[in-house]
């Protein structure tokens, strides 16, 4: 749908639902779990959790990182958090929530303790003083295509298939 003008704006999880619901978006990547009433969903991925923390941390030499392997770091934890990832053996810390992820890995960069993400959001704020690792067994999240029911559209209707993988030459079932 080459003349068919496709915008990305970045929304909050704590927003997605109302950006859908105003109408100031078409469509959204959202995570899961989400009020599906009047919404339409159908679930794309899920998405591992990792830990960040400093790129000078001893937990750098693991590939991978188990509940165990963090017992004694401070787990930070901001005010935006999505996975609610409670680790046994942590410490909490004595400061109050930073208000969003990106402050919080600015704290993981200083040494001051770990956090855990989904990967995209380690991406997304990615700096060169941090690193992370996969979190074994951590809750994963589950990211879903939505859209307002009542907005479903021929446009809609196409980008869902296109998500879905279909092409021109493949059928609707």
């Amino acid at each position: 749908m080459p003349r068919t003008r496709l915008e990305l704006v970045e929304i909050t999880p704590a927003s997605q639902r109302d950006r859908l619901l105003a109408g100031s978006v078409d469509a959204a990547l959202v995570r899961l779990p989400i009020d599906k009433t009047d919404l339409h969903a159908i679930p794309l991925y899920e998405e591992i959790p990792v830990v960040v923390f400093s790129s000078d941390s001893t937990l750098s030499v693991a590939e991978e990182l188990a509940p165990e392997d963090l017992s004694g770091e401070v787990l930070i934890v901001a005010q935006d958090d999505v996975l609610q990832q409670a680790v046994p053996g942590t410490i909490k810390p004595g400061f109050a929530p930073p208000p969003d992820t990106k402050a919080a890995v600015a704290l993981a960069a200083a040494g001051v303790g770990i956090l855990i993400v989904p990967m995209s959001l380690a991406r997304l704020h990615h700096r060169k003083d941090v690193t992370y690792r996969p979190f074994a067994g951590g809750t994963t999240s589950s990211i879903a295509l939505a859209w307002l029911a009542e907005r479903t559209t021929p446009e809609v209707e196409a980008f869902v298939g296109i998500v879905r993988g279909r092409s021109v030459n493949s059928s609707r079932a």
